[in-house]
């Protein structure tokens, strides 16, 4: 008698072991599923199978915080069933909301409103006076502020008003209108001075908070990120490129100018300038003069009474080679590059160890620098890499100033 013979004579008793056995295989591969799950579970929780099996959490987990919010009854003033659950500590947007908020705290006191009043003719030559909104930032606790040109340079009357509501009529120290950087200075006590970082530090990406008075809206703050770094735009043909310039979406309008653009330590990384908007509100591109020329030129204004742009007498041209770097077309007499021996057809690719593709990197290198500073550069010449050595100078755009 074969199997089908055993079949045919009983198939009750055959459908019934088949059927045994399917529901055997089934339970034993949803044992074998489930071990699986708890394993998985166990390794990334860190917790072992037996505590995951009693509903056990490791210490500081999301169950022992909530456990413990919980035994200490409803918040607010709501209460019962319908009260708001607690937002847990550790969650991402408890944090971030815990780290705007103390950014928001360490910087609003070095932050301050500036009012100006300005004559000025209108199209049939008349003069009239109009008024101006703008913001600073609180350079060191002698009174000094810093604020762009365009809000404070060409004032007749300055106003500053601190965080805490006192005024001040300011003096002006000196103006850049190249960086679009002023500073001025009040006579007061119990000043907070911003904390300032160099922009090599940061990062495309962070999150920056700007900090000022749009429309006149003292202490208004704004959130986003930085779009870009490096950003060149030139204003006017009177005046030099802005470079280096740092790039943000956070909402800046009129009346944010001159106040400061700061990172997630509450740290100052620019000093917002302007925005590119076909409406003249805010449209997600403003920009920053980055702290590094900001501090630069302020300290130079502080010490000199004007800001000393640094000078190596190059004329630059279009770099047509296969040499990434800043074509020279003429050195200038009597200034650093020629006395150092460069010449016509030299290739700077190295600027005080920082690499430069364009004219606008090389310029924003040397706007980090000092006048007297002796910094080393690297050309390329006769298919070799030079390393010359020179002394920065006073360019003539100002020297001659007053």
């Amino acid at each position: 008698m074969n199997r089908n013979d055993f079949e045919e004579q009983n198939p009750l008793r055959s459908f019934f072991i088949k059927g045994l056995l399917i529901v055997v295989v089934a339970i034993l591969c949803l044992f074998i599923g489930a071990l699986l799950m708890l394993g998985m579970l166990s390794g990334i929780n860190k917790i072992p199978i037996k505590g995951l099996l009693k509903g056990e959490a490791k210490q500081g987990e999301l169950l022992e915080e909530n456990a413990l919010a919980a035994s200490e009854g409803p918040v607010g003033d709501k209460e019962g069933p319908g009260a708001e659950k607690p937002v847990l500590d550790g969650s991402f947007m408890a944090q971030l909301d815990s780290a705007v908020s103390s950014i928001v705290k360490t910087i609003t006191p070095s932050v301050v409103n500036v009012r100006v009043r300005i004559t000025r003719e209108n199209l049939l030559g008349e003069e009239i006076q109009g008024e101006g909104l703008g913001a600073g930032v609180i350079y060191d606790d002698r009174g000094y502020i810093i604020t762009n040109n365009h809000v404070a340079g060409d004032a007749e009357e300055l106003l500053v008003t601190l965080w805490d509501g006192r005024e001040y009529e300011p003096e002006v120290i000196r103006a850049d209108v190249n960086a679009d950087v002023v500073v001025i200075k009040i006579d007061a006590e119990d000043l907070k001075a911003a904390e300032f970082t160099f922009i090599a530090s940061v990062e495309v990406g962070e999150i920056v908070i700007a900090v000022g008075s749009p429309f006149g809206l003292q202490q208004t703050v704004t959130m986003g990120v930085i779009s870009a770094k490096g950003r060149d735009i030139t204003i006017s043909p009177e005046t030099l490129p802005m470079v280096n310039l740092v790039q943000t979406d956070a909402a800046i309008n009129q009346g944010n100018s001159g106040g400061p653009l700061v990172n997630s330590n509450g740290q100052v990384i620019g000093i917002n300038t302007m925005i590119l908007s076909p409406s003249g509100a805010s449209a997600g591109i403003g920009f920053a003069v980055p702290s590094d020329t900001v501090v630069n030129i302020a300290n130079q204004i502080i010490e000199f009474g004007k800001a000393r742009i640094p000078f190596i007498g190059v004329v630059m041209g279009e770099n047509s080679t296969e040499t990434v770097g800043v074509y020279i077309v003429e050195a200038l007499e009597g200034y650093p590059a020629e006395e150092a021996g460069i010449k016509a057809g030299d290739i700077i690719t190295e600027f005080d160890r920082a690499a430069v593709k364009t004219r606008f990197e090389l310029y924003a290198q040397i706007l980090k620098q000092n006048v007297g500073d002796i910094i080393e550069m690297k050309i390329f010449r006769d298919n070799e890499v030079q390393t010359i050595t020179l002394k920065l100078v006073e360019a003539p755009i100002t020297e001659n100033t007053e």
